[in-house]
């Protein structure tokens, strides 16, 4: 059925204007992304067939869209490039919005911390994600910054990548943080042997290596408490 077949309170625009965003079905939010569909389709089909590429994923929510490339979501008759980029982009906005609003005069006090500041923007990444969190003497974060984001293997990040800025900055105290696509983030061996590289390149520096952090999914934990 065309869109302008259905009646006026089941077409998506019209029913969130009407009843709110809440009410749209998971085709329905990505039916008003993509717009128009083709000569045969409505784009409320083809947001199904959206959404049955994740027949190839573990998520069970819209999630699963982060994994999917501009290629894949073009091998979609009637998603040309800038609707496929329109797409990529609604999952990038959703990410950063998962990000906390104001990161000044963050003081970090443990662990905890750390997890609640990174752990809904790192959790569901597929690539592995290194980064460095610079504090000063008082642990107020002063600046995250991203070491590498995916395709990099973490156990051959060099320790210079990893303190350059918080040489630069003057920083006292860092935090490193990283995430196993696995969603375990039981640390491996060779986390343990790059965090003692980094460790004492920091040392030498005159910086402190307070903690590394392990982000899996909805889970933690730190690669000091865990090192015997």
């Amino acid at each position: 059925m065309k869109m302008k077949e259905l009646p006026t309170s089941e077409r998506p625009y019209e029913k969130l204007e009407l009843y709110g965003a809440e009410s749209l079905s998971n085709s329905e939010l990505l039916a008003i992304i993509i717009k128009t569909g083709t000569k045969n389709e409505s784009s409320i089909t083809i947001a199904q067939k959206v959404l049955k590429l994740k027949e190839n994923s573990q998520e069970d929510n819209l999630r699963f869209m982060q994994e999917i490339s501009i290629e894949d979501f073009m091998g979609i008759k009637g998603i040309g490039k800038i609707k496929a980029i329109q797409l990529k982009t609604v999952c990038e906005i959703a990410k950063r919005m998962s990000r906390p609003i104001n990161r000044k005069n963050i003081i970090i006090k443990s662990t905890t911390d750390v997890a609640k500041l990174l752990m809904d923007e790192m959790k569901y990444e597929k690539r592995e994600i290194v980064k460095l969190l610079i504090l000063n003497s008082k642990n107020v974060l002063l600046k995250i910054k991203d070491v590498s984001l995916g395709g990099t293997n973490f156990a051959i990040i060099e320790p210079k990548e990893v303190l350059v800025d918080a040489i630069k900055m003057q920083a006292e105290n860092i935090i490193l943080v990283h995430n196993h696509p696995s969603g375990d983030p039981t640390p491996s061996q060779s986390d343990y042997r790059v965090t003692d590289r980094i460790k004492e390149s920091a040392d030498i520096m005159g910086i402190q290596l307070i903690d590394h952090i392990i982000i899996g999914d909805n889970r933690f934990k730190s690669v000091f408490s865990e090192h015997k």
